[in-house]
Order: C-alpha cells, then structure tokens, then sequence
C-alpha cells in the first residue's frame, strides 16, 4: 500500500491582522507582519470601534471636528470618523504609528506595505464578515485584548469567539513572555 507523503501548497496571498490596539492585543502584529512578508502577501491591520452612538467615537476627534460632526446626523458623523485616518481623527493612527515603529526596527527585512481598515460595531462580528468577505486565506490576533472577565485569563473573549466561528485559518499569538 503507497501513500502520498506530499503536504499541499498552503499560499497566503492575503492576511487579516485583528487589533484592539491594546498593548496585550499588538503582539500579533509582528507574526503577521513576518508571515505577510514571507509570503509577499498583502496585510490588512483591521480595528473595530465598538459603540452604538456618537458620543462613543469622541475620544477619536479633536475639539474642532467634534463640533461640526454634532451639528450632523449621526450616520453622516459616524461616516466622516470612519473614512478619515489622519489629521484631526486618532482613529487607526495609534495601529499606524506602531506598524511603521515596528517595521522600521526591521528595516534589513524588505520593505511591507499594508492597509488600515476601520470599521464600527460589534467586535465578533465585524472580525467575521471582513474575514469571511475579504478573501482572506489567513487570520492574525492576539490570544489577550481588553480582558473583561476572569474567563478570559486563558484565551481572551473576542479571540475564542473568532476560533469558533471563523471558516478560514486563525493564528492566535500569545502574550510575549
């Protein structure tokens, strides 16, 4: 009896880095970073912005742009936060800074290019449909965010719930210890 001992050609040609922008939750990125490197994949560093009303984004915005997105509906302010990236908006910057910080450390490594997708909304499931409906082949995240309870000492919450019920690959990073 012959078996074929060939392992299959697993190609990641683009990887989807889940962030919480948590310190816990930033050590994923330079195993994404690595593997999307590797591989000459593209690299997606997606953040969600949890909250159900305008006044859970103002932490975002200066003082200038908070008032003219209160004189809007919040749909239009909740679109004008979400497509900015720079200037008056923090949101995505902080991920931004720390990719660029992390890829110049390594900069003998050849050059990575990747985007910075944003997103608002139930963390679980955007993580779903931006890994289910992006053509992903790989996801990327880490094993600790936000802790909010006990439970999630082993695995954090949103991580396990991602294990669960994602159909594509997910790598789960560990606390560095």
């Amino acid at each position: 009896m012959h078996s074929d001992n060939r392992l299959p050609e697993i190609a990641y040609r683009k990887i989807l880095y889940v962030t919480d922008l948590s310190e816990t939750g930033r050590h994923a990125f330079p195993h994404a970073a690595s593997i999307a490197r590797r591989c000459q994949a593209q690299l997606t560093v997606f953040h969600v912005v949890q909250g159900h009303d305008l006044e859970s984004l103002m932490g975002y915005a200066s003082e200038s742009l908070w008032q003219e997105l209160t004189r809007r509906s919040l749909e239009e302010a909740r679109q004008i936060l979400l497509a900015r990236k720079r200037d008056d908006v923090r949101i995505g910057n902080a991920v931004e800074r720390f990719c660029d910080d992390s890829l110049a450390a390594h900069s003998e490594h050849a050059a990575l290019t990747y985007e910075v997708k944003v997103e608002m909304g139930d963390p679980l499931e955007k993580i779903l449909e931006e890994a289910h409906g992006g053509g992903y082949d790989l996801l990327v995240i880490s094993k600790h965010g936000h802790r909010a309870s006990v439970r999630d000492a082993v695995i954090g919450d949103t991580a396990r719930r991602v294990v669960r019920r994602c159909r594509i690959p997910v790598l789960v990073i560990p606390l560095a210890g």
